[in-house]
């Protein structure tokens, strides 16, 4: 419409013209000057293509919004979304399932003690442990974790070519290591027949955990690290070839360590990652 303009403005006059194509002259001109100058690099579309770039090109408008708010730009969500729009910022995200608990055994099973209550008051009052499946070129790589539910940090992992016994205590074990909690904190996961092992109870009757396991086909009194493995599947694994265990172990510890813990924005935690919320909290005590 401008264009029409420009090209008619020796013929007739501008004020004509606009009324004739319903714009004003103000606007007319504004357009004008606008295309006259060249593209301006700008500062917050900048911030925002790096924020999203170090998501993993995962984030959506709300912690891109949050990012940006951290860096001290005043960015609501809607200016969020429009400069994603502008930017092409569009989240790269599939899903797949695959089915990895295994619920049909003899073993004894330990009652819901967490009840889905998914928001302790402090660190290392409750944990939650799972496993998923990581597809290879060289076949199904494994990842059992375990999750503080206070700072939804990721506190012990093991990654195996297998769903053993043997998987989930390695990640118990670590997480024992580097956080020691005192006896009588919750571990809670689903009944399948790895977490019920004789091997795990026994770790967790040594230090003096409390085992609690899900009810019977009840996904959702573990959800918070299924939604764990979900992200970690979106923001990194699908957008992934790995062409054989030892690479999809290296990103997946990268992921966890150098982005989930530190970096990743939290809308539970108030769009904070993991470890500055257990920072603000130990700076309370």
């Amino acid at each position: 419409m401008i264009h029409q303009i420009v090209q008619q403005e020796g013929k007739a006059c501008i004020s004509q013209l606009c009324r004739l194509l319903g714009i004003s002259r103000s606007g007319f001109y504004a357009a004008r000057c606008r295309a006259a100058q060249d593209a301006a690099v700008c500062p917050v579309g900048v911030c925002a293509k790096a924020a999203f770039e170090a998501s993993g090109r995962s984030y959506g408008s709300r912690r891109l919004s949050a990012a940006l708010k951290a860096q001290g730009w005043a960015v609501g969500r809607q200016r969020a979304r429009t400069l994603m729009r502008h930017h092409r910022l569009r989240p790269r995200w599939r899903r797949k399932f695959v089915h990895t608990t295994d619920s049909r055994h003899e073993l004894p099973v330990a009652a819901n003690v967490l009840a889905r209550r998914f928001r302790p008051e402090a660190p290392d009052r409750a944990w939650a442990g799972d496993i998923t499946y990581i597809r290879t070129r060289s076949g199904w790589l494994y990842l059992a974790a375990v999750m503080d539910l206070f700072s939804r940090k990721i506190v012990g992992w093991a990654m195996a070519a297998d769903m053993s016994a043997q998987l989930v205590c390695a990640a118990l074990r670590m997480a024992i290591t580097s956080r020691k909690p005192v006896p009588g904190l919750v571990v809670h996961t689903d009944r399948g027949s790895q977490y019920a092992s004789q091997t795990h109870t026994e770790l967790l009757a040594r230090h003096g955990l409390l085992c609690s396991m899900s009810r019977k086909g009840n996904c959702w009194d573990n959800a918070v690290i299924e939604r764990f493995f979900l992200n970690l599947k979106m923001e990194r694994v699908w957008l992934r070839d790995y062409a054989n265990h030892a690479e999809a172990m290296a990103d997946i510890a990268d992921y966890i360590v150098g982005f989930y813990n530190c970096v990743r924005l939290h809308s539970t935690l108030g769009y904070r990652s993991p470890v500055v919320h257990e920072q603000l909290m130990a700076a309370t005590l």
